[in-house]
Order: structure tokens, then C-alpha cells, then sequence
């Protein structure tokens, strides 16, 4: 940049020693020296202007290749004015002729004339390569975008047929568990019937062995068709769920605790609540959805009476209703993976259940457009926590 400065800064030096020869000769002369000092100023003042704008141009952000242009039109401007003094010098009309310090003077004024004319020229050069060159990258931008919105379409197109690939692999493995969970009820119907017409009409022919074995081939059979209805109610959330309409939560959790009234009087449970709200929901599935939560409450706790209570507060759009129990509690590994279909902690032993129960209540609520969850420490209870869709006044 400083390189190509460098033109100007020679015009500029080239004014200063014309200015300073021409006004040495006038003192030796014997001309005047206020005249040769006024001569002095009038001519070197176009070259320290140069010299000036030589170094501010350095700090500007006109183009370096532009400097030769300025000193061009400089020169241009010496050589209209170099002309016109020719012009009025040879005029036959023209009595008095320009003295030496009166050409250089004019000389001086039309690269001064100039320099101004080749800055405001590099000025809209410099603008117009700039521009030129803002809108090549806005066109890059562009195409970039143009190329990235391109990719997202063909995702999108890719995910949506991905989900809808998706969505009838689960249409199908939703027919197929019920078809699979509904054709086994009947065979395992007879199963269970024939050892139970075995275990009446034979039980005084067996032996201790044969009344166990038969024990056992009957609590596995019952054990069978209780993973067969739940898997039934499982494959069934989506296709066999009614449309979700207004529900009151609270005649809901009525009609489960009257589902599990003997359950509940055999242990002696207390399950309590506040005031529920009514929500927008499929009644049917709402109220299997508290069963399963209140029945694992009753179940998983320690030796006792279970306590059970139920409440509800608003979260915007939703309700968020929570069973909290006093049981054994879930250790937190296993939080996430008591929502899986037959995943299970205990054994039949310990506590009964089929591992359907959690992913039937996890189902449910995603069918409602909600999330669920469970907040446990073992040895201090439980809290499932569900959202719902508010009903709007």
C-alpha cells in the first residue's frame, strides 16, 4: 500500500522543488523576496498537499491500486492547465505573457484541480469494487442457502417417509400383538380350564408332586393370560382409544378406587386426594391409568398399611397429577427402565405383575400428548408424576 503511495509523494516532492528552484532564482535575480516567498507558497502548497494526502490515503479504505490513478489525473490536471497557458502565450490578442511563477502557479492549481478529481474517481471506484463485491458473496450466501435449503428439503422428504415407514411398522405390530395376544386367549383358555377339571375330579389320585406340579402349571397359566390381556390393552391404546373429550379427573379416580376396592381393603390402604380438575382425556383409558399407578402403590410397599394421595396443580396448557406412595421406593438406574415393556425389578415371588403395566400407563399418557415420570429414593416411596391437556373455560 505504502509502495504504491509512493507516486504521489514523488509529485508532491517534484512541486516543492520546482517552488523552491523558482524562487531561488527570483532572490538571485534580484527580484523581490516577499514576491519569491508568495511564489514559494503558492507553488509548493500543491505539493505538500500531495505529500499530505499521500499519507492520509494509507488510512483510508480506498483501493492502493487506485493511487496511480490520482496521480494520473494529477498530471492530467498540469497538462489542461500547461495548455491553456500555451494557448493564452501564442494568442495574438494577449499583450502581457505569463511570468515563470504565474505559469507554475496555474500548472500548480490544475494538479491540485486534478488530485481532487482522481479522489472523489477512486472513491466510486473503490465503492463500486466493493459492492461488486458484497453482492458476489451475497450471491455465495444465496446458493449456500439455496444448496442448504435443497438438503433440508430432502430430509424432510426423507424423515417423512421414514415416520410414515415407521408409523406402518407400527400399525402392523400393533395388529399383529393384538392378533397374536387375542388367538392365544382362547388355547390358553382351555389350558387352564382342563387343569383345573384335572386338579377337581383327580386330586385325591395325586400325589404331593402332582398336586405341585399342577399348582404350578395353573398360577402360570393365570400368570399367561394376565401378560395376554395386558398386552391386549397395550396394542389397543391408539386403535381401540375413544376421542379425547372433557373428563373429570376426579369422578375418574372414583370409579378406579371402586376397581380396587377389595384390593385396597385387603391391605388396609388409605389413598386420599385433593380436588381434581377436569382435563381433556379418553375417560376409559384415564381411569386404567390410575388403576395401574394406585394398584403398583398398594403393591410395592413395605410392611403396613399402604398410603396413597393424589393431587393435581396447573402448569400452563396442562395439569400435572401426581400418585405418591409410601412404598419401597426405585433406585435411580432403574427409573427409566421400569417404563419398558417386561422389564420388571422383582420376582414373581416378591411382587406379581406381568411388566406390561408402567409401558400400558407410559402409552396412555403419550396418546394424550403428555409426558410421565417417577421422582423415588428407596426405602421413601414413590411419586408418578402425568401431564394433561387443560380444558379451556
Amino acid at each position: 500500500m505504502v509502495r504504491r503511495a509512493r507516486y504521489i509523494y514523488v509529485l508532491g516532492v517534484l512541486f516543492v522543488l520546482i517552488a523552491a528552484g523558482q524562487s531561488a532564482l527570483k532572490i538571485v535575480d534580484g527580484g523581490a523576496v516577499l514576491e519569491a516567498v508568495i511564489d514559494f507558497v503558492l507553488i509548493a502548497f500543491p505539493g505538500v498537499l500531495l505529500l499530505f494526502v499521500g499519507r492520509w490515503l494509507v488510512r483510508t479504505q480506498l483501493d492502493p491500486i487506485l493511487y496511480p490513478r490520482i496521480v494520473f489525473w494529477c498530471l492530467a490536471g498540469v497538462c489542461v492547465m500547461f495548455v491553456f497557458v500555451i494557448l493564452r502565450a501564442v494568442h495574438p490578442g494577449v499583450e502581457t505573457p505569463f511570468s515563470f511563477g504565474t505559469r507554475a502557479i496555474a500548472l500548480s492549481i490544475g494538479s491540485i484541480a486534478g488530485l481532487g478529481i482522481g479522489i472523489h474517481e477512486a472513491r466510486a471506484l473503490t465503492r463500486e469494487r466493493e459492492l461488486h463485491r458484497r453482492n458476489e458473496e451475497l450471491q455465495r450466501v444465496k446458493r449456500t442457502l439455496e444448496r442448504r435449503n435443497a438438503e433440508l428439503a430432502r430430509t424432510r422428504m426423507e424423515l417423512e417417509e421414514a415416520n410414515a415407514r415407521l408409523q406402518e411398522s407400527n400399525e402392523r405390530l400393533e395388529q399383529f400383538a393384538y392378533a397374536a395376544s387375542h388367538d392365544l386367549r382362547e388355547p390358553l383358555r382351555m389350558v387352564t380350564k382342563y387343569l383345573e377339571l384335572l386338579e377337581e375330579r383327580h386330586v385325591d389320585e395325586f400325589d404331593d408332586d402332582a398336586t405341585e406340579f399342577t399348582a404350578y402349571a395353573l398360577d402360570g397359566a393365570r400368570r399367561m393370560r394376565t401378560m395376554i390381556d395386558d398386552l391386549l390393552a397395550y396394542s389397543r391404546v391408539e386403535s381401540g382409544g375413544k376421542p379425547l373429550e372433557t373428563v373429570d379427573l376426579g369422578s375418574v379416580l372414583e370409579d378406579a378406587l371402586t376397581d380396587l376396592q377389595v384390593r385396597i381393603e385387603e391391605t388396609d390402604a388409605t389413598v386420599t386426594s385433593e380436588d381434581l380438575p377436569r382435563v381433556s382425556g379418553d375417560p376409559v383409558q384415564l381411569r386404567q391409568l390410575f388403576q395401574n399407578l394406585l394398584s403398583n402403590a398398594i403393591e410395592y410397599t413395605d410392611d403396613g398399611s399402604p398410603r396413597v394421595d393424589v393431587s393435581a396443580h396447573r402448569d400452563g396448557t396442562e395439569w400435572i397429577v401426581s400418585v405418591a406412595d409410601d412404598g419401597i421406593g426405585i433406585a435411580r438406574d432403574d427409573q427409566r427402565r421400569i417404563f419398558e415393556i417386561f422389564k420388571r425389578l422383582h420376582s414373581d415371588d416378591e411382587h406379581a405383575g406381568s411388566g406390561i403395566g408402567l409401558a400400558l400407563c407410559q402409552r396412555i399418557v403419550e396418546r394424550h400428548g403428555g409426558e410421565i415420570r417417577v421422582d423415588s429414593e428407596p426405602g421413601h416411596g414413590s411419586t408418578f408424576s402425568f401431564t394433561v391437556p387443560a380444558v379451556e373455560a
